[in-house]
């Protein structure tokens, strides 16, 4: 059977496209982690001793053939995502080539296999040298005439494909280059604005983009991408004098968005953003407070995260009057059919959030007087997850607990509750990047 597989193998480059498609349509099962076959596939890449890693031809005609017409461009995607969970595979996926066409087609509206090619990035940037290469990965884009039916202003050449072919009349403006991530940031918030009903070849966008939440959520987990943001970047990538916003405040009002993949990705950034203390002002202030993030001195609107944290974990309890003017204007008087965030892994996210912004005295002392104790004191009667009481638990005592008077320093942590407080598992309470 190892042999018959192998065999196949030569066919992914003829040149009838109906063999290629048989073939890889034979192939793309065998890539699955539970195949028996799946190490022929990673054969020859692994490398030995002193020889470097070697890009095997079935991998490269695998790139080669996420260009292909549709049914092949679809099965070459899918044998990538099953393939990319093997560190030996990520250095050729990362290659800048292979990168900016992927990136190029996601940023595509006409797109029809973003989705996929989103879902591969998102594995692919669980390696920290991915991350590291689409922080500083610029592609070229062509600027289009504005449309009132479009939402996208610009055409990426790289992405030209038989699942995406160029625009006609082709764009005559010449190529420049801008940063991917923001650019990702944008077309990520234009999936969602999609009508679910609508025919796909209607809509603005192909794709829902939803993957690209994990991307987010993997990048944040260095400084380097925590940096990215919290640093204040003009609205519009490809406007330099645009009005500046952090690229985090774009993507937070998704943490109640009816996509799990969605919502648990925008929660887990916004979770390893939490872990850089000194954004915690940035993340906390509302719009209408410019606040920089120090040590830089340019400030922008505040994040306005606290609404969006507290919302997933608010019920349909009723508050006191005087309870509820402690809370944002978005958790305030909330019907009667609110529900919590179903998923238990998300609740603890938020949860661990919290937490971290109680790091500092500021942020405690904003969180006290914005209502936090309400919701959560609510979420803890219903709560029926053991780690996430005990996280809440752990909480109000940060929040409840007396400040000590011969602290000051922002990034001391604490309260006389939480020092008298004792703990039996220390590792239970350890927060980690996800």
């Amino acid at each position: 059977m190892e042999d018959q597989i192998k065999e196949l193998f030569q066919f992914l480059r003829d040149q009838n496209p109906q063999v290629r498609r048989i073939a890889l349509s034979n192939l793309v099962g065998q890539t699955a982690k539970e195949s028996p076959y799946r190490h022929i596939f990673l054969q020859g890449i692994q490398g030995s001793g002193l020889q470097k890693p070697q890009e095997s031809d079935v991998v490269r005609d695998l790139k080669l053939l996420c260009r292909d017409q549709l049914a092949t461009a679809h099965d070459a995607f899918r044998a990538l995502v099953n393939l990319s969970d093997s560190t030996f595979l990520v250095p050729f996926l990362v290659e800048q080539l292979f990168l900016t066409y992927l990136v190029s087609y996601i940023l595509n509206p006409d797109a029809i296999l973003a989705d996929l090619a989103a879902m591969l990035l998102s594995n692919i940037t669980a390696s920290t040298s991915a991350c590291s290469a689409l922080l500083t990965l610029k592609v070229p884009l062509v600027t289009l005439t504005p449309s009132v039916s479009s939402q996208v202003s610009y055409y990426t050449p790289h992405s030209r494909s038989g699942t995406c072919p160029a625009p006609v009349p082709y764009p005559s403006g010449e190529p420049q280059e801008f940063l991917a991530l923001p650019l990702l940031v944008d077309a990520f918030v234009q999936g969602a604005s999609l009508d679910q009903s609508e025919d796909k070849s209607k809509r603005a966008r192909r794709g829902d983009l939803h993957f690209l939440s994990s991307v987010f959520a993997n990048i944040s987990t260095s400084p380097v991408g925590r940096l990215f943001f919290v640093t204040p970047r003009p609205t519009d990538p490809m406007k330099p004098d645009s009005a500046l916003e952090y690229p985090l405040a774009k993507i937070l009002p998704f943490t109640e968005h009816q996509d799990t993949i969605r919502r648990g990705g925008v929660a887990s950034t916004l979770k390893n953003c939490a872990f850089h203390s000194p954004a915690h002002k940035a993340i906390l202030s509302p719009e209408t407070v410019l606040t920089p993030v120090p040590p830089s001195t340019v400030a922008a609107p505040g994040i306005d995260a606290l609404p969006y944290i507290l919302l997933p974990l608010a019920g349909p309890e009723e508050l006191d009057l005087e309870d509820q003017e402690n809370l944002p204007p978005a958790l305030q008087f909330l019907p009667p059919t609110k529900k919590r965030e179903p998923d238990p892994v998300l609740r603890l996210t938020h949860v661990e959030t919290l937490l971290l912004l109680c790091t500092t005295r500021w942020g405690r002392e904003y969180m006290r007087t914005h209502g936090v104790y309400e919701i959560v004191r609510g979420a803890h009667l219903e709560e029926a997850v053991d780690k996430v009481s005990e996280h809440i638990e752990r909480l109000v005592q940060f929040i409840k607990g007396e400040e000590d008077p011969e602290i000051t320093d922002d990034n001391v942590v604490a309260t006389k509750s939480e020092e008298n407080a004792e703990f039996p598992d220390e590792e239970d309470y350890r927060i980690e990047e996800v």
